[in-house]
């Protein structure tokens, strides 16, 4: 026990990196070794949109981070009721999975 404790990772979080961005829509791909996550930000009426930011990971990695969101998403709905939502597009252009607002699906 003591020995864990002093390999603790100390995680650093930068002032320019803290202020996050802002993301209504996530478009997510695959190969067999990586998931790529792009996060962008659009409003509603305008034809374009840009990706904010990208995360790329492992598949390990990304199942990690599925498990973490569930987890997260459930304490979450038992503290503030279920989160609404409407049934998810396929994009096929990309042939990923597109997470949009507006009900825009993968034609943005």
């Amino acid at each position: 026990m003591e020995e864990q404790q002093k390999q603790q990772l100390q995680i650093e979080l930068k002032e320019e990196v803290a202020g996050g961005i802002y993301s209504n829509m996530a478009i997510i791909a695959n190969t067999s070794s990586e998931f790529v996550l792009d996060f962008v930000s659009i409003l509603p009426g305008l034809q374009k949109a840009e990706v904010r930011s990208r995360v790329i990971m492992s598949p390990e990695h990304a199942k990690r981070l599925l498990f973490a969101l569930q987890e997260r998403v459930a304490s979450y709905e038992q503290q503030f009721g279920p989160i609404d939502l409407h049934q998810p597009e396929k994009n096929e252009q990309s042939g990923g999975r597109t997470i949009a607002p507006f009900g825009r699906g993968g034609d943005a």
